[in-house]
């Protein structure tokens, strides 16, 4: 087998330790060596996908933490109360799980660490295996590279290119160069819409591709690029059928 994204990550695993990894990127919460949840400053999260879509109201969210938070039971309490059904929550909250645990698995050159025991108050809605998420995370890393390969409008603000306007663009794009005012980074603008930010990077990436926004001059000193080594392909897998209904769900917004 080949180096993983994080060896940490694969020893905990193979620990089936329960707890929470702290990385540069963000945070993974582990039960049993399975991930039930990742956190991210640059992915919204499950409260932000559900209240900006409409979904839930932010005093139905509010209501719920404080209801079942100290309990960690948060997804419970939305899915026995009737705001939530079971499946729907699943599917939004795995969605949100790969897109922030994109980010939390990033290369860094901050310090990890593990704290044993610790829970996060929403709960688990469905536990992953460490490498469906690395493989998520690789696959990703792949077609961001594959639209447009140029990372750089991954963090840079999003900025119109001048004379496009008249250019046909999807709703959803549209949404997008709406919000491209030169200040807000396609993480911002994806806190803004509501929408997991991997989507809007895709978006951006093809928007720049098309010409559609400015891709910002690449560094003086190269970098390395974000390249993720292959592994072996995981022996515990999620159950197909979850697997086509989330890849459904994402690609039907892309």
């Amino acid at each position: 087998m080949r180096a993983a994204v994080s060896p940490m990550l694969v020893r905990l695993a193979d620990e089936r330790a329960t707890g929470v990894l702290v990385r540069e990127h963000g945070l993974l919460y582990l039960v049993d060596g399975q991930i039930v949840h990742a956190e991210s400053p640059a992915a919204p999260g499950l409260d932000v996908l559900l209240t900006v879509s409409g979904r839930l109201r932010p005093e139905q969210w509010e209501d719920a933490v404080a209801q079942a938070g100290a309990q960690c039971e948060v997804a419970r309490f939305l899915v026995d109360s009737g705001q939530v059904a079971d499946g729907e929550l699943e599917i939004c909250h795995v969605g949100a799980l790969f897109d922030a645990a994109f980010f939390a698995l990033a290369p860094g050159s901050g310090p990890t660490r593990f704290r044993y025991g610790v829970a996060h108050w929403i709960g688990t809605v469905r536990p992953v295996p460490t490498q469906v998420v690395e493989c998520e995370v690789r696959r990703r890393s792949r077609l961001l590279d594959s639209v447009w390969p140029h990372p750089e409008v991954d963090t840079a603000p999003v900025e119109r290119s001048p004379h496009t306007t008249g250019l046909s663009v999807s709703p959803r794009q549209q949404s997008l160069l709406n919000l491209a005012d030169g200040i807000r980074a396609p993480a911002a603008i994806a806190w803004k819409l509501g929408r997991p930010t991997f989507n809007t990077l895709i978006e951006v990436r093809r928007l720049a591709a098309a010409g559609l926004i400015e891709t910002p001059a690449a560094p003086a000193v190269p970098t390395e690029p974000t390249v993720f080594p292959e592994i072996a392909e995981p022996v515990a897998m999620l159950d197909s059928a979850l697997l086509r209904r989330l890849r459904d769900a994402l690609e039907a917004s892309l």
